[in-house]
């Protein structure tokens, strides 16, 4: 069943959302929810953001997710109130298991704090939360939980400084 809804979208995917007009984010939004998405109000999703499966995607009130990003969603996605989401970012919450026969796939979910910021092409791994207001620097490795409204970067990700709203 999985797999006639995933060969659905990409073929809905490719006709309806990717080559829709960039100003078109009420009607991304409308084909999102259509699949299962829960977006809330004033979200903006670009059309070149790659989704997998939009069943998994929780996206709160005025999120923005920019063109070139991949959400790829095996696992629940949720993206926080205001949170934003750069270019070329990269949200996996699939994994294998090495230690077993077939590497079965593992998912954990991904949790994005309300007013976060994963700049341009960061890559967060399964399991891991990004707490409110915290900004992940641009192609930073994201592979375990980020504090609270603090400036994290690097590979592997670290937070480095309190981020300060003036």
């Amino acid at each position: 069943m999985n797999r006639i809804k995933r060969g659905i979208w990409n073929i809905v995917y490719t006709l309806f959302f990717c080559y829709s007009p960039r100003v078109l984010f009420g009607w991304r939004a409308f084909v999102l929810r259509i699949f299962g998405a829960k977006v809330g109000k004033g979200v903006h999703v670009y059309p070149k953001v790659k989704i997998w499966a939009p069943w998994n995607l929780i996206l709160h009130d005025q999120c923005g997710i920019a063109n070139g990003v991949t959400l790829y969603s095996q696992g629940i996605i949720t993206i926080g109130h205001k949170a934003v989401i750069s270019q070329g970012a990269h949200l996996c919450t699939g994994t294998h298991d090495y230690t077993r026969k077939g590497f079965p796939l593992i998912t954990m979910p991904i949790n994005i704090g309300d007013e976060a910021w994963i700049a341009a092409e960061a890559f967060i791994h399964p399991g891991v939360s990004i707490g409110d207001g915290s900004v992940i620097g641009a192609r930073s490795v994201v592979n375990k939980d980020m504090p609270d409204w603090m400036v994290c970067t690097g590979h592997p990700c670290k937070p480095i400084k309190q981020r300060k709203i003036q």
